[in-house]
Order: structure tokens, then C-alpha cells, then sequence
């Protein structure tokens, strides 16, 4: 064999060899992107499950809370890490809400926001409805806007509309609304950084659930249950979640006003106003009625403490005089 005649066989080899290792380089990227796909999958799976599904018996008491106490974060989250980076571009969260129910937790939310960012707020109303509620049309304050747009982190823009769910946007071009008070609530509450274990976080999301599905929509029973749940955690903790108001006291204290839970009260005088708070005075146990979806409820005493605590913060005043 000659001299030719052998480089020609090296140099098959060797491209033998290069076509072997661009196989393998593929079919490893085919492997990873595979199995990226079905963890998405599994995810997406999970999240279905989870949405249309809910586990309407589920005793929260029974799960373990947490040693350690939950904090709302003084230091909000970095809010490009979560809404992305505009570029200079306000970010806008924009709410369609039905002024027939108000959605009181976001409400008490955009408060809390209002806390921890400088907000551009302002309210609008949607040709599809007639007309709307002094109170309602004002339910962010004075919109006086000295400051120029720029010098905003956020923008809350609620908008008066007839819907039948509560709908949020925070990039109107690029993403499909999240509906439902519950679900918008979880992420308006995820901007203030809050960190919570694997245990403490599903607890908070169970709460939710609950408020939504059972004692928003649920039979007597199953409200009366809610009522006996929340009055069990309620005698171990300050909040539903453990030692820190965490979401799950935001929706559920806006569903029972939804519903008109805790509607028997004596007044309490809070910043100069005059407020609603439960019965339980004095340390005495008083079961109130009161009437909740259509059904008279007995409302324990550690429901009826937790309800007079929520009614003692801003956020919440401020939401609940929508009411009156």
C-alpha cells in the first residue's frame, strides 16, 4: 500500500472519528433538552393539579407549621428579578376588577405596597359598566401626581370592569392574565420577599385555597369546617401561618367581609375612627353569629381576636371602609 493510499485511510479515520463525536455531541443535546421538557411537564402537571383540583377537606391544622417565624420583609424584592427589566419602562400591574365585589385583599395589598415602593396609582372605568361607587372610584386616595412618571417603581392601575374573575397583567403585550383574587394575591405577595420552607409555604398556599373554594364557594359545612380549622390555628399562632401576617390572613380576612363573616361586631375606636371589630372583649369568649353565604355561623373566639388584629392595621381599615 503506498504512501497515498494510507493518508487516505487516516483521513477517514479521522473524519470518522469527528462525525462520531458531532453524534454524540447531538444526541446529548437531545437528552438534555428531552429531559428539560418533561420536568416542565411535570410542572406544568402539578400546577394543573393543583389549580383545578383542590383538596376541599383538607385540614390545614393536621400539617406541621414551622419553629421559625416568617418576616415581611422590610427590603422589598428586587422587582426586575420578578417583572423583568424594562429598560426605563414603568412597570404597570393592571387589575380588572368588578366593582359588584370588590376585591378587598388586593386592595389592602396595593396598601402594603404603597409601603415598601414609590407606586403610581390610579383607577379607571371600563365602558362596561355603568356606573361605579364614589368610594370605589377613590379607594387609592387623591390621585395627585407631582411626580413625574419616571420617577415611579411601579404602577398599580385598577380598572373598574364588568368581568366575571378578578384579572391581572403586568406586561399587556406579552403574557395571558392571571385570574382569581387568590392567585393574583400570591403574586402581588411575592414581591415583598417574603422566605418561607417547603412546609410553611404550602401551609400558606392551602389557606388560600381554602378561603377561594370553600369558604367563598363551599356549602354551610363546609364554611363551618373553615371556621373550626382557622380557630384551631388561630389558638397556636397570632396569624393563620405562624408569628407574621403572610397572604393567607390578607384573602382570608377579604373573603369573610366578602361573604359578610364576623358582620355582628362593637365598634372600636382605631386612629380616630370609628371601626368594626368582632366580639371578644376583655379576654372573654363571646360566640357571635353571623351570617356567612346565607347560613348563621358561629364565629369562635380566637377567629374573632385574629379578625379585631387585621382590623387594626392600615392596609385593612382602609380596605374594609370600601364597605361602608
Amino acid at each position: 500500500m503506498n504512501s497515498s493510499a494510507v493518508n487516505t485511510l487516516i483521513q477517514r479515520s479521522r473524519h470518522g472519528e469527528e462525525s462520531n463525536l458531532s453524534l454524540q455531541a447531538l444526541e446529548s443535546r437531545q437528552d438534555d433538552i428531552l429531559k428539560r421538557l418533561y420536568e416542565l411537564k411535570a410542572a406544568v402537571d402539578g400546577l394543573s393539579k393543583m389549580i383545578q383540583t383542590p383538596d376541599a377537606d383538607l385540614d390545614v391544622t393536621n400539617i406541621i407549621q414551622a419553629d421559625e417565624p416568617t418576616t415581611l420583609t422590610t427590603n422589598a424584592l428586587d422587582l426586575n428579578s420578578v417583572l423583568g427589566k424594562d429598560y426605563g419602562a414603568l412597570k404597570d400591574i393592571v387589575i380588572n376588577a368588578n366593582p359588584a365585589s370588590p376585591p378587598l385583599s388586593l386592595l389592602v395589598l396595593h396598601r402594603l405596597l404603597c409601603e415598601h415602593f414609590r407606586v403610581l396609582s390610579t383607577v379607571h372605568t371600563h365602558s362596561s359598566v355603568k356606573s361605579v361607587p364614589e368610594n370605589l372610584l377613590k379607594c387609592f386616595g387623591e390621585q395627585n401626581k407631582k411626580q413625574p412618571r419616571q420617577d415611579y417603581q411601579l404602577g398599580f392601575t385598577l380598572i373598574w370592569k364588568n368581568v366575571p374573575k378578578t384579572q391581572m397583567k403586568f406586561s399587556v403585550q406579552t403574557m395571558c392574565p392571571i385570574e382569581g383574587e387568590g392567585n393574583i394575591a400570591r403574586f402581588l405577595f411575592s414581591l415583598f420577599g417574603q422566605k418561607h420552607n417547603a412546609v410553611n409555604a404550602t401551609l400558606i398556599d392551602s389557606w388560600v385555597d381554602i378561603a377561594i373554594f370553600q369558604l367563598k364557594e363551599g356549602s354551610s359545612k363546609e364554611k363551618a369546617a373553615v371556621f373550626r380549622s382557622m380557630n384551631s390555628a388561630l389558638g397556636k399562632s397570632a396569624w393563620l401561618a405562624g408569628n407574621e401576617l403572610t397572604v393567607a390572613d390578607v384573602v382570608l380576612w377579604s373573603v369573610l367581609q366578602q361573604v359578610g363573616g364576623c358582620s355582628v361586631a362593637v365598634p372600636a375606636n382605631v386612629g380616630g375612627c370609628s371601626v368594626a371589630v368582632p366580639a371578644n372583649v376583655g379576654g372573654c369568649s363571646v360566640a357571635v353569629p353571623a351570617n356567612v353565604g346565607g347560613c348563621s355561623v358561629a364565629v369562635p373566639a380566637n377567629v374573632q381576636r385574629w379578625m379585631r388584629s387585621c382590623g387594626n392595621l392600615a392596609p385593612f381599615h382602609t380596605a374594609l371602609k370600601l364597605l361602608q
